[in-house]
């Protein structure tokens, strides 16, 4: 290779480097970035009434900003309660399983009882806990060390708002970093990715409300106390499909076992009704229709962006997948792949 070669591998390996080091921070301004698409999008059915873009903009701003005081002052309070409630509970739920299962143990046969293996929770839960810790300290590292976590949402409510006040100079910044005849090509990819974020932020914003909704209602019927804080909890993890209604239903499982094994067993038994409604029935018609991703591509990517960016990227993995697909199927499929035609090729015998 000659020198500008030399040159030209440098420069890509470290800009490579550099946006390594600075993955959290590119995480909150994608997604500011998402939230800029949602509120863009209103925007735009805003003006559909005859509203002017800066006050439909406004508007949507205010919403927003009125929703997180809301959230902050009205719920966060109480469930920040009921959360600590449910840390004092829980393991006393995990305490009240293990002696059960010590119990019942010893109801078997010794000839059974030998072949089965000693398993005590207590010994199971701290092998566990140093993963959950991994995974939660690697995102928090750089929004709790260096810009803390007001300052962090300060950022991505100030990004927010930039982009969403003059978006079309922020896309045409974008779109300029390409060769000029490839422009437009990438903005009709930008379309694409546009309304792929948008399909997505609706159907989770409805399928986080209904699976909220279910928990409520599920947990109430059984008379399992701390409902209300373990439904939003459960609504807010379908943000990770696959795992979300696996962790959430730890929590109500082991309060229900202060009571009885059985109320337990019919706790794991409704959110196991509640995955199959979100299996079978949400997803297909609203994130199905909304974004075309498969189950396993939305299982590996939860694994690859949680393992390379901790728990915020495990909360993105979603919308990070969508933008991926979308440049990979227009970009590589499409524009090279599927045009990749090779002169003087041997036919096949």
């Amino acid at each position: 290779m000659n020198l500008g070669n030399w040159i030209g591998l440098f420069t890509i390996l470290a800009s490579i480097y550099i946006l390594w080091q600075i993955r959290q921070l590119l995480l909150l301004v994608f997604t500011a970035m998402v939230i800029a698409t949602t509120l863009n999008k209103l925007s735009r059915r805003l003006q559909g009434f005859r509203i002017k873009r800066p006050l439909a903009v406004l508007i949507s701003v205010s919403l927003f900003i009125l929703l997180i005081i809301i959230f902050f002052w009205v719920i966060v309070p109480p469930l920040a309660e009921q959360f600590q409630q449910l840390i004092t509970i829980v393991p006393q739920g995990i305490n009240k399983l293990n002696h059960w299962l010590n119990e019942l143990r010893d109801q078997l046969p010794n000839q059974l009882k030998e072949q089965l293996p000693n398993i005590d929770i207590n010994e199971v839960i701290p092998q566990l806990q140093p993963i959950f810790n991994n995974l939660i300290n690697n995102a928090g590292a750089f929004v709790g060390n260096t810009f803390g976590i007001f300052l962090s949402l300060l950022l991505i409510l100030v990004l927010t708002i930039m982009m969403l006040a003059d978006p079309i100079s922020y896309r045409q910044g974008f779109i300029k970093l390409f060769p000029s005849f490839y422009r437009q090509r990438v903005n009709l990819i930008l379309n694409s990715c546009e309304i792929g974020l948008g399909g997505w932020v609706i159907a989770s914003l409805f399928k986080m409300n209904v699976i909220a909704l279910l928990s409520f209602i599920s947990l109430s019927i059984l008379k399992i106390p701390l409902s209300s804080a373990q439904a939003v909890l459960a609504g807010l993890l379908t943000l990770m499909p696959n795992i979300g209604l696996i962790i959430s239903v730890i929590p109500p499982m082991a309060i229900a076992l202060l009571d009885s094994p059985l109320k337990s067993a019919l706790v794991l038994l409704i959110y196991i009704l509640i995955q199959q409604i979100e299996s079978n029935i949400l997803n297909p018609y609203l994130i199905a229709r909304k974004v075309s991703l498969l189950p396993a591509i939305t299982l590996i990517s939860q694994v690859f962006f949680a393992r390379f960016f901790g728990f915020l990227g495990l909360l993105l993995a979603l919308p990070l997948t969508i933008i991926c697909q979308v440049w990979i199927k227009e970009l590589l499929i499409t524009d090279i792949l599927d045009n990749w035609q090779v002169k003087n090729f041997p036919p096949q015998r």
